[in-house]
């Protein structure tokens, strides 16, 4: 079963929350960011090489405005392989364990996968539900999401989702 519902994030822009269910207890959320604006790479752009130009016009040297280009590229190609991710994925197998994937805009894919007896609890913040959170507790702490910022009503679905998959592996006796 796959339904796709929409959302914002913290600035206002749209997010897609897409939710497989495979099984009862395999589910996973692919939510996705707006992609690169065109308007934003133009802006961009032309500030770069109109303040090249201003300088060009100073100091009469050329090299200015190749380097202006030269940057522009190597800084759009740098956002788009390390800064930009077009969707975020969280895959949570009950038996298994938890797979994060972030898909960049230049096609990368970064991939981390916790195992489910490595999991304690799935946390969105403690102040949501105003119950403290033990410090000592918490081995590690690795957040989802990290570069669409959802709001907290798509995060609370994601949330109460993957609490019926660790409840039931809870409950479940695991043999030795």
């Amino acid at each position: 079963m796959e339904d796709e519902k929409s959302f914002t994030d913290l600035c206002g822009g749209r997010l897609a929350l897409q939710r497989r269910y495979y099984s009862p207890y395999c589910r996973e959320f692919c939510l996705s960011c707006p992609r690169l604006s065109l308007r934003s790479l133009t802006a961009v752009t032309c500030a770069v090489w109109l303040v090249a130009y201003g300088l060009f016009s100073l100091f009469e040297n050329s090299m200015i405005l190749s380097a202006a280009i030269f940057i522009t590229l190597l800084g759009l190609l740098g956002y788009l392989h390390f800064v930009k991710i077009d969707q975020e994925t969280l895959l949570i197998i009950g038996s298994l364990g938890i797979q994060m994937t972030s898909y960049y805009a230049s096609g990368k894919e970064s991939t981390t996968f916790i195992e489910m007896g490595k999991v304690k609890d799935i946390v969105i913040n403690e102040a949501i539900y105003m119950d403290p959170v033990e410090p000592h507790r918490i081995s590690q702490v690795v957040p989802v999401f990290q570069s669409a910022k959802p709001r907290l009503d798509c995060l609370i679905e994601v949330y109460r989702s993957c609490q019926e998959i660790l409840a039931h592996q809870k409950a479940t006796p695991t043999s030795p």
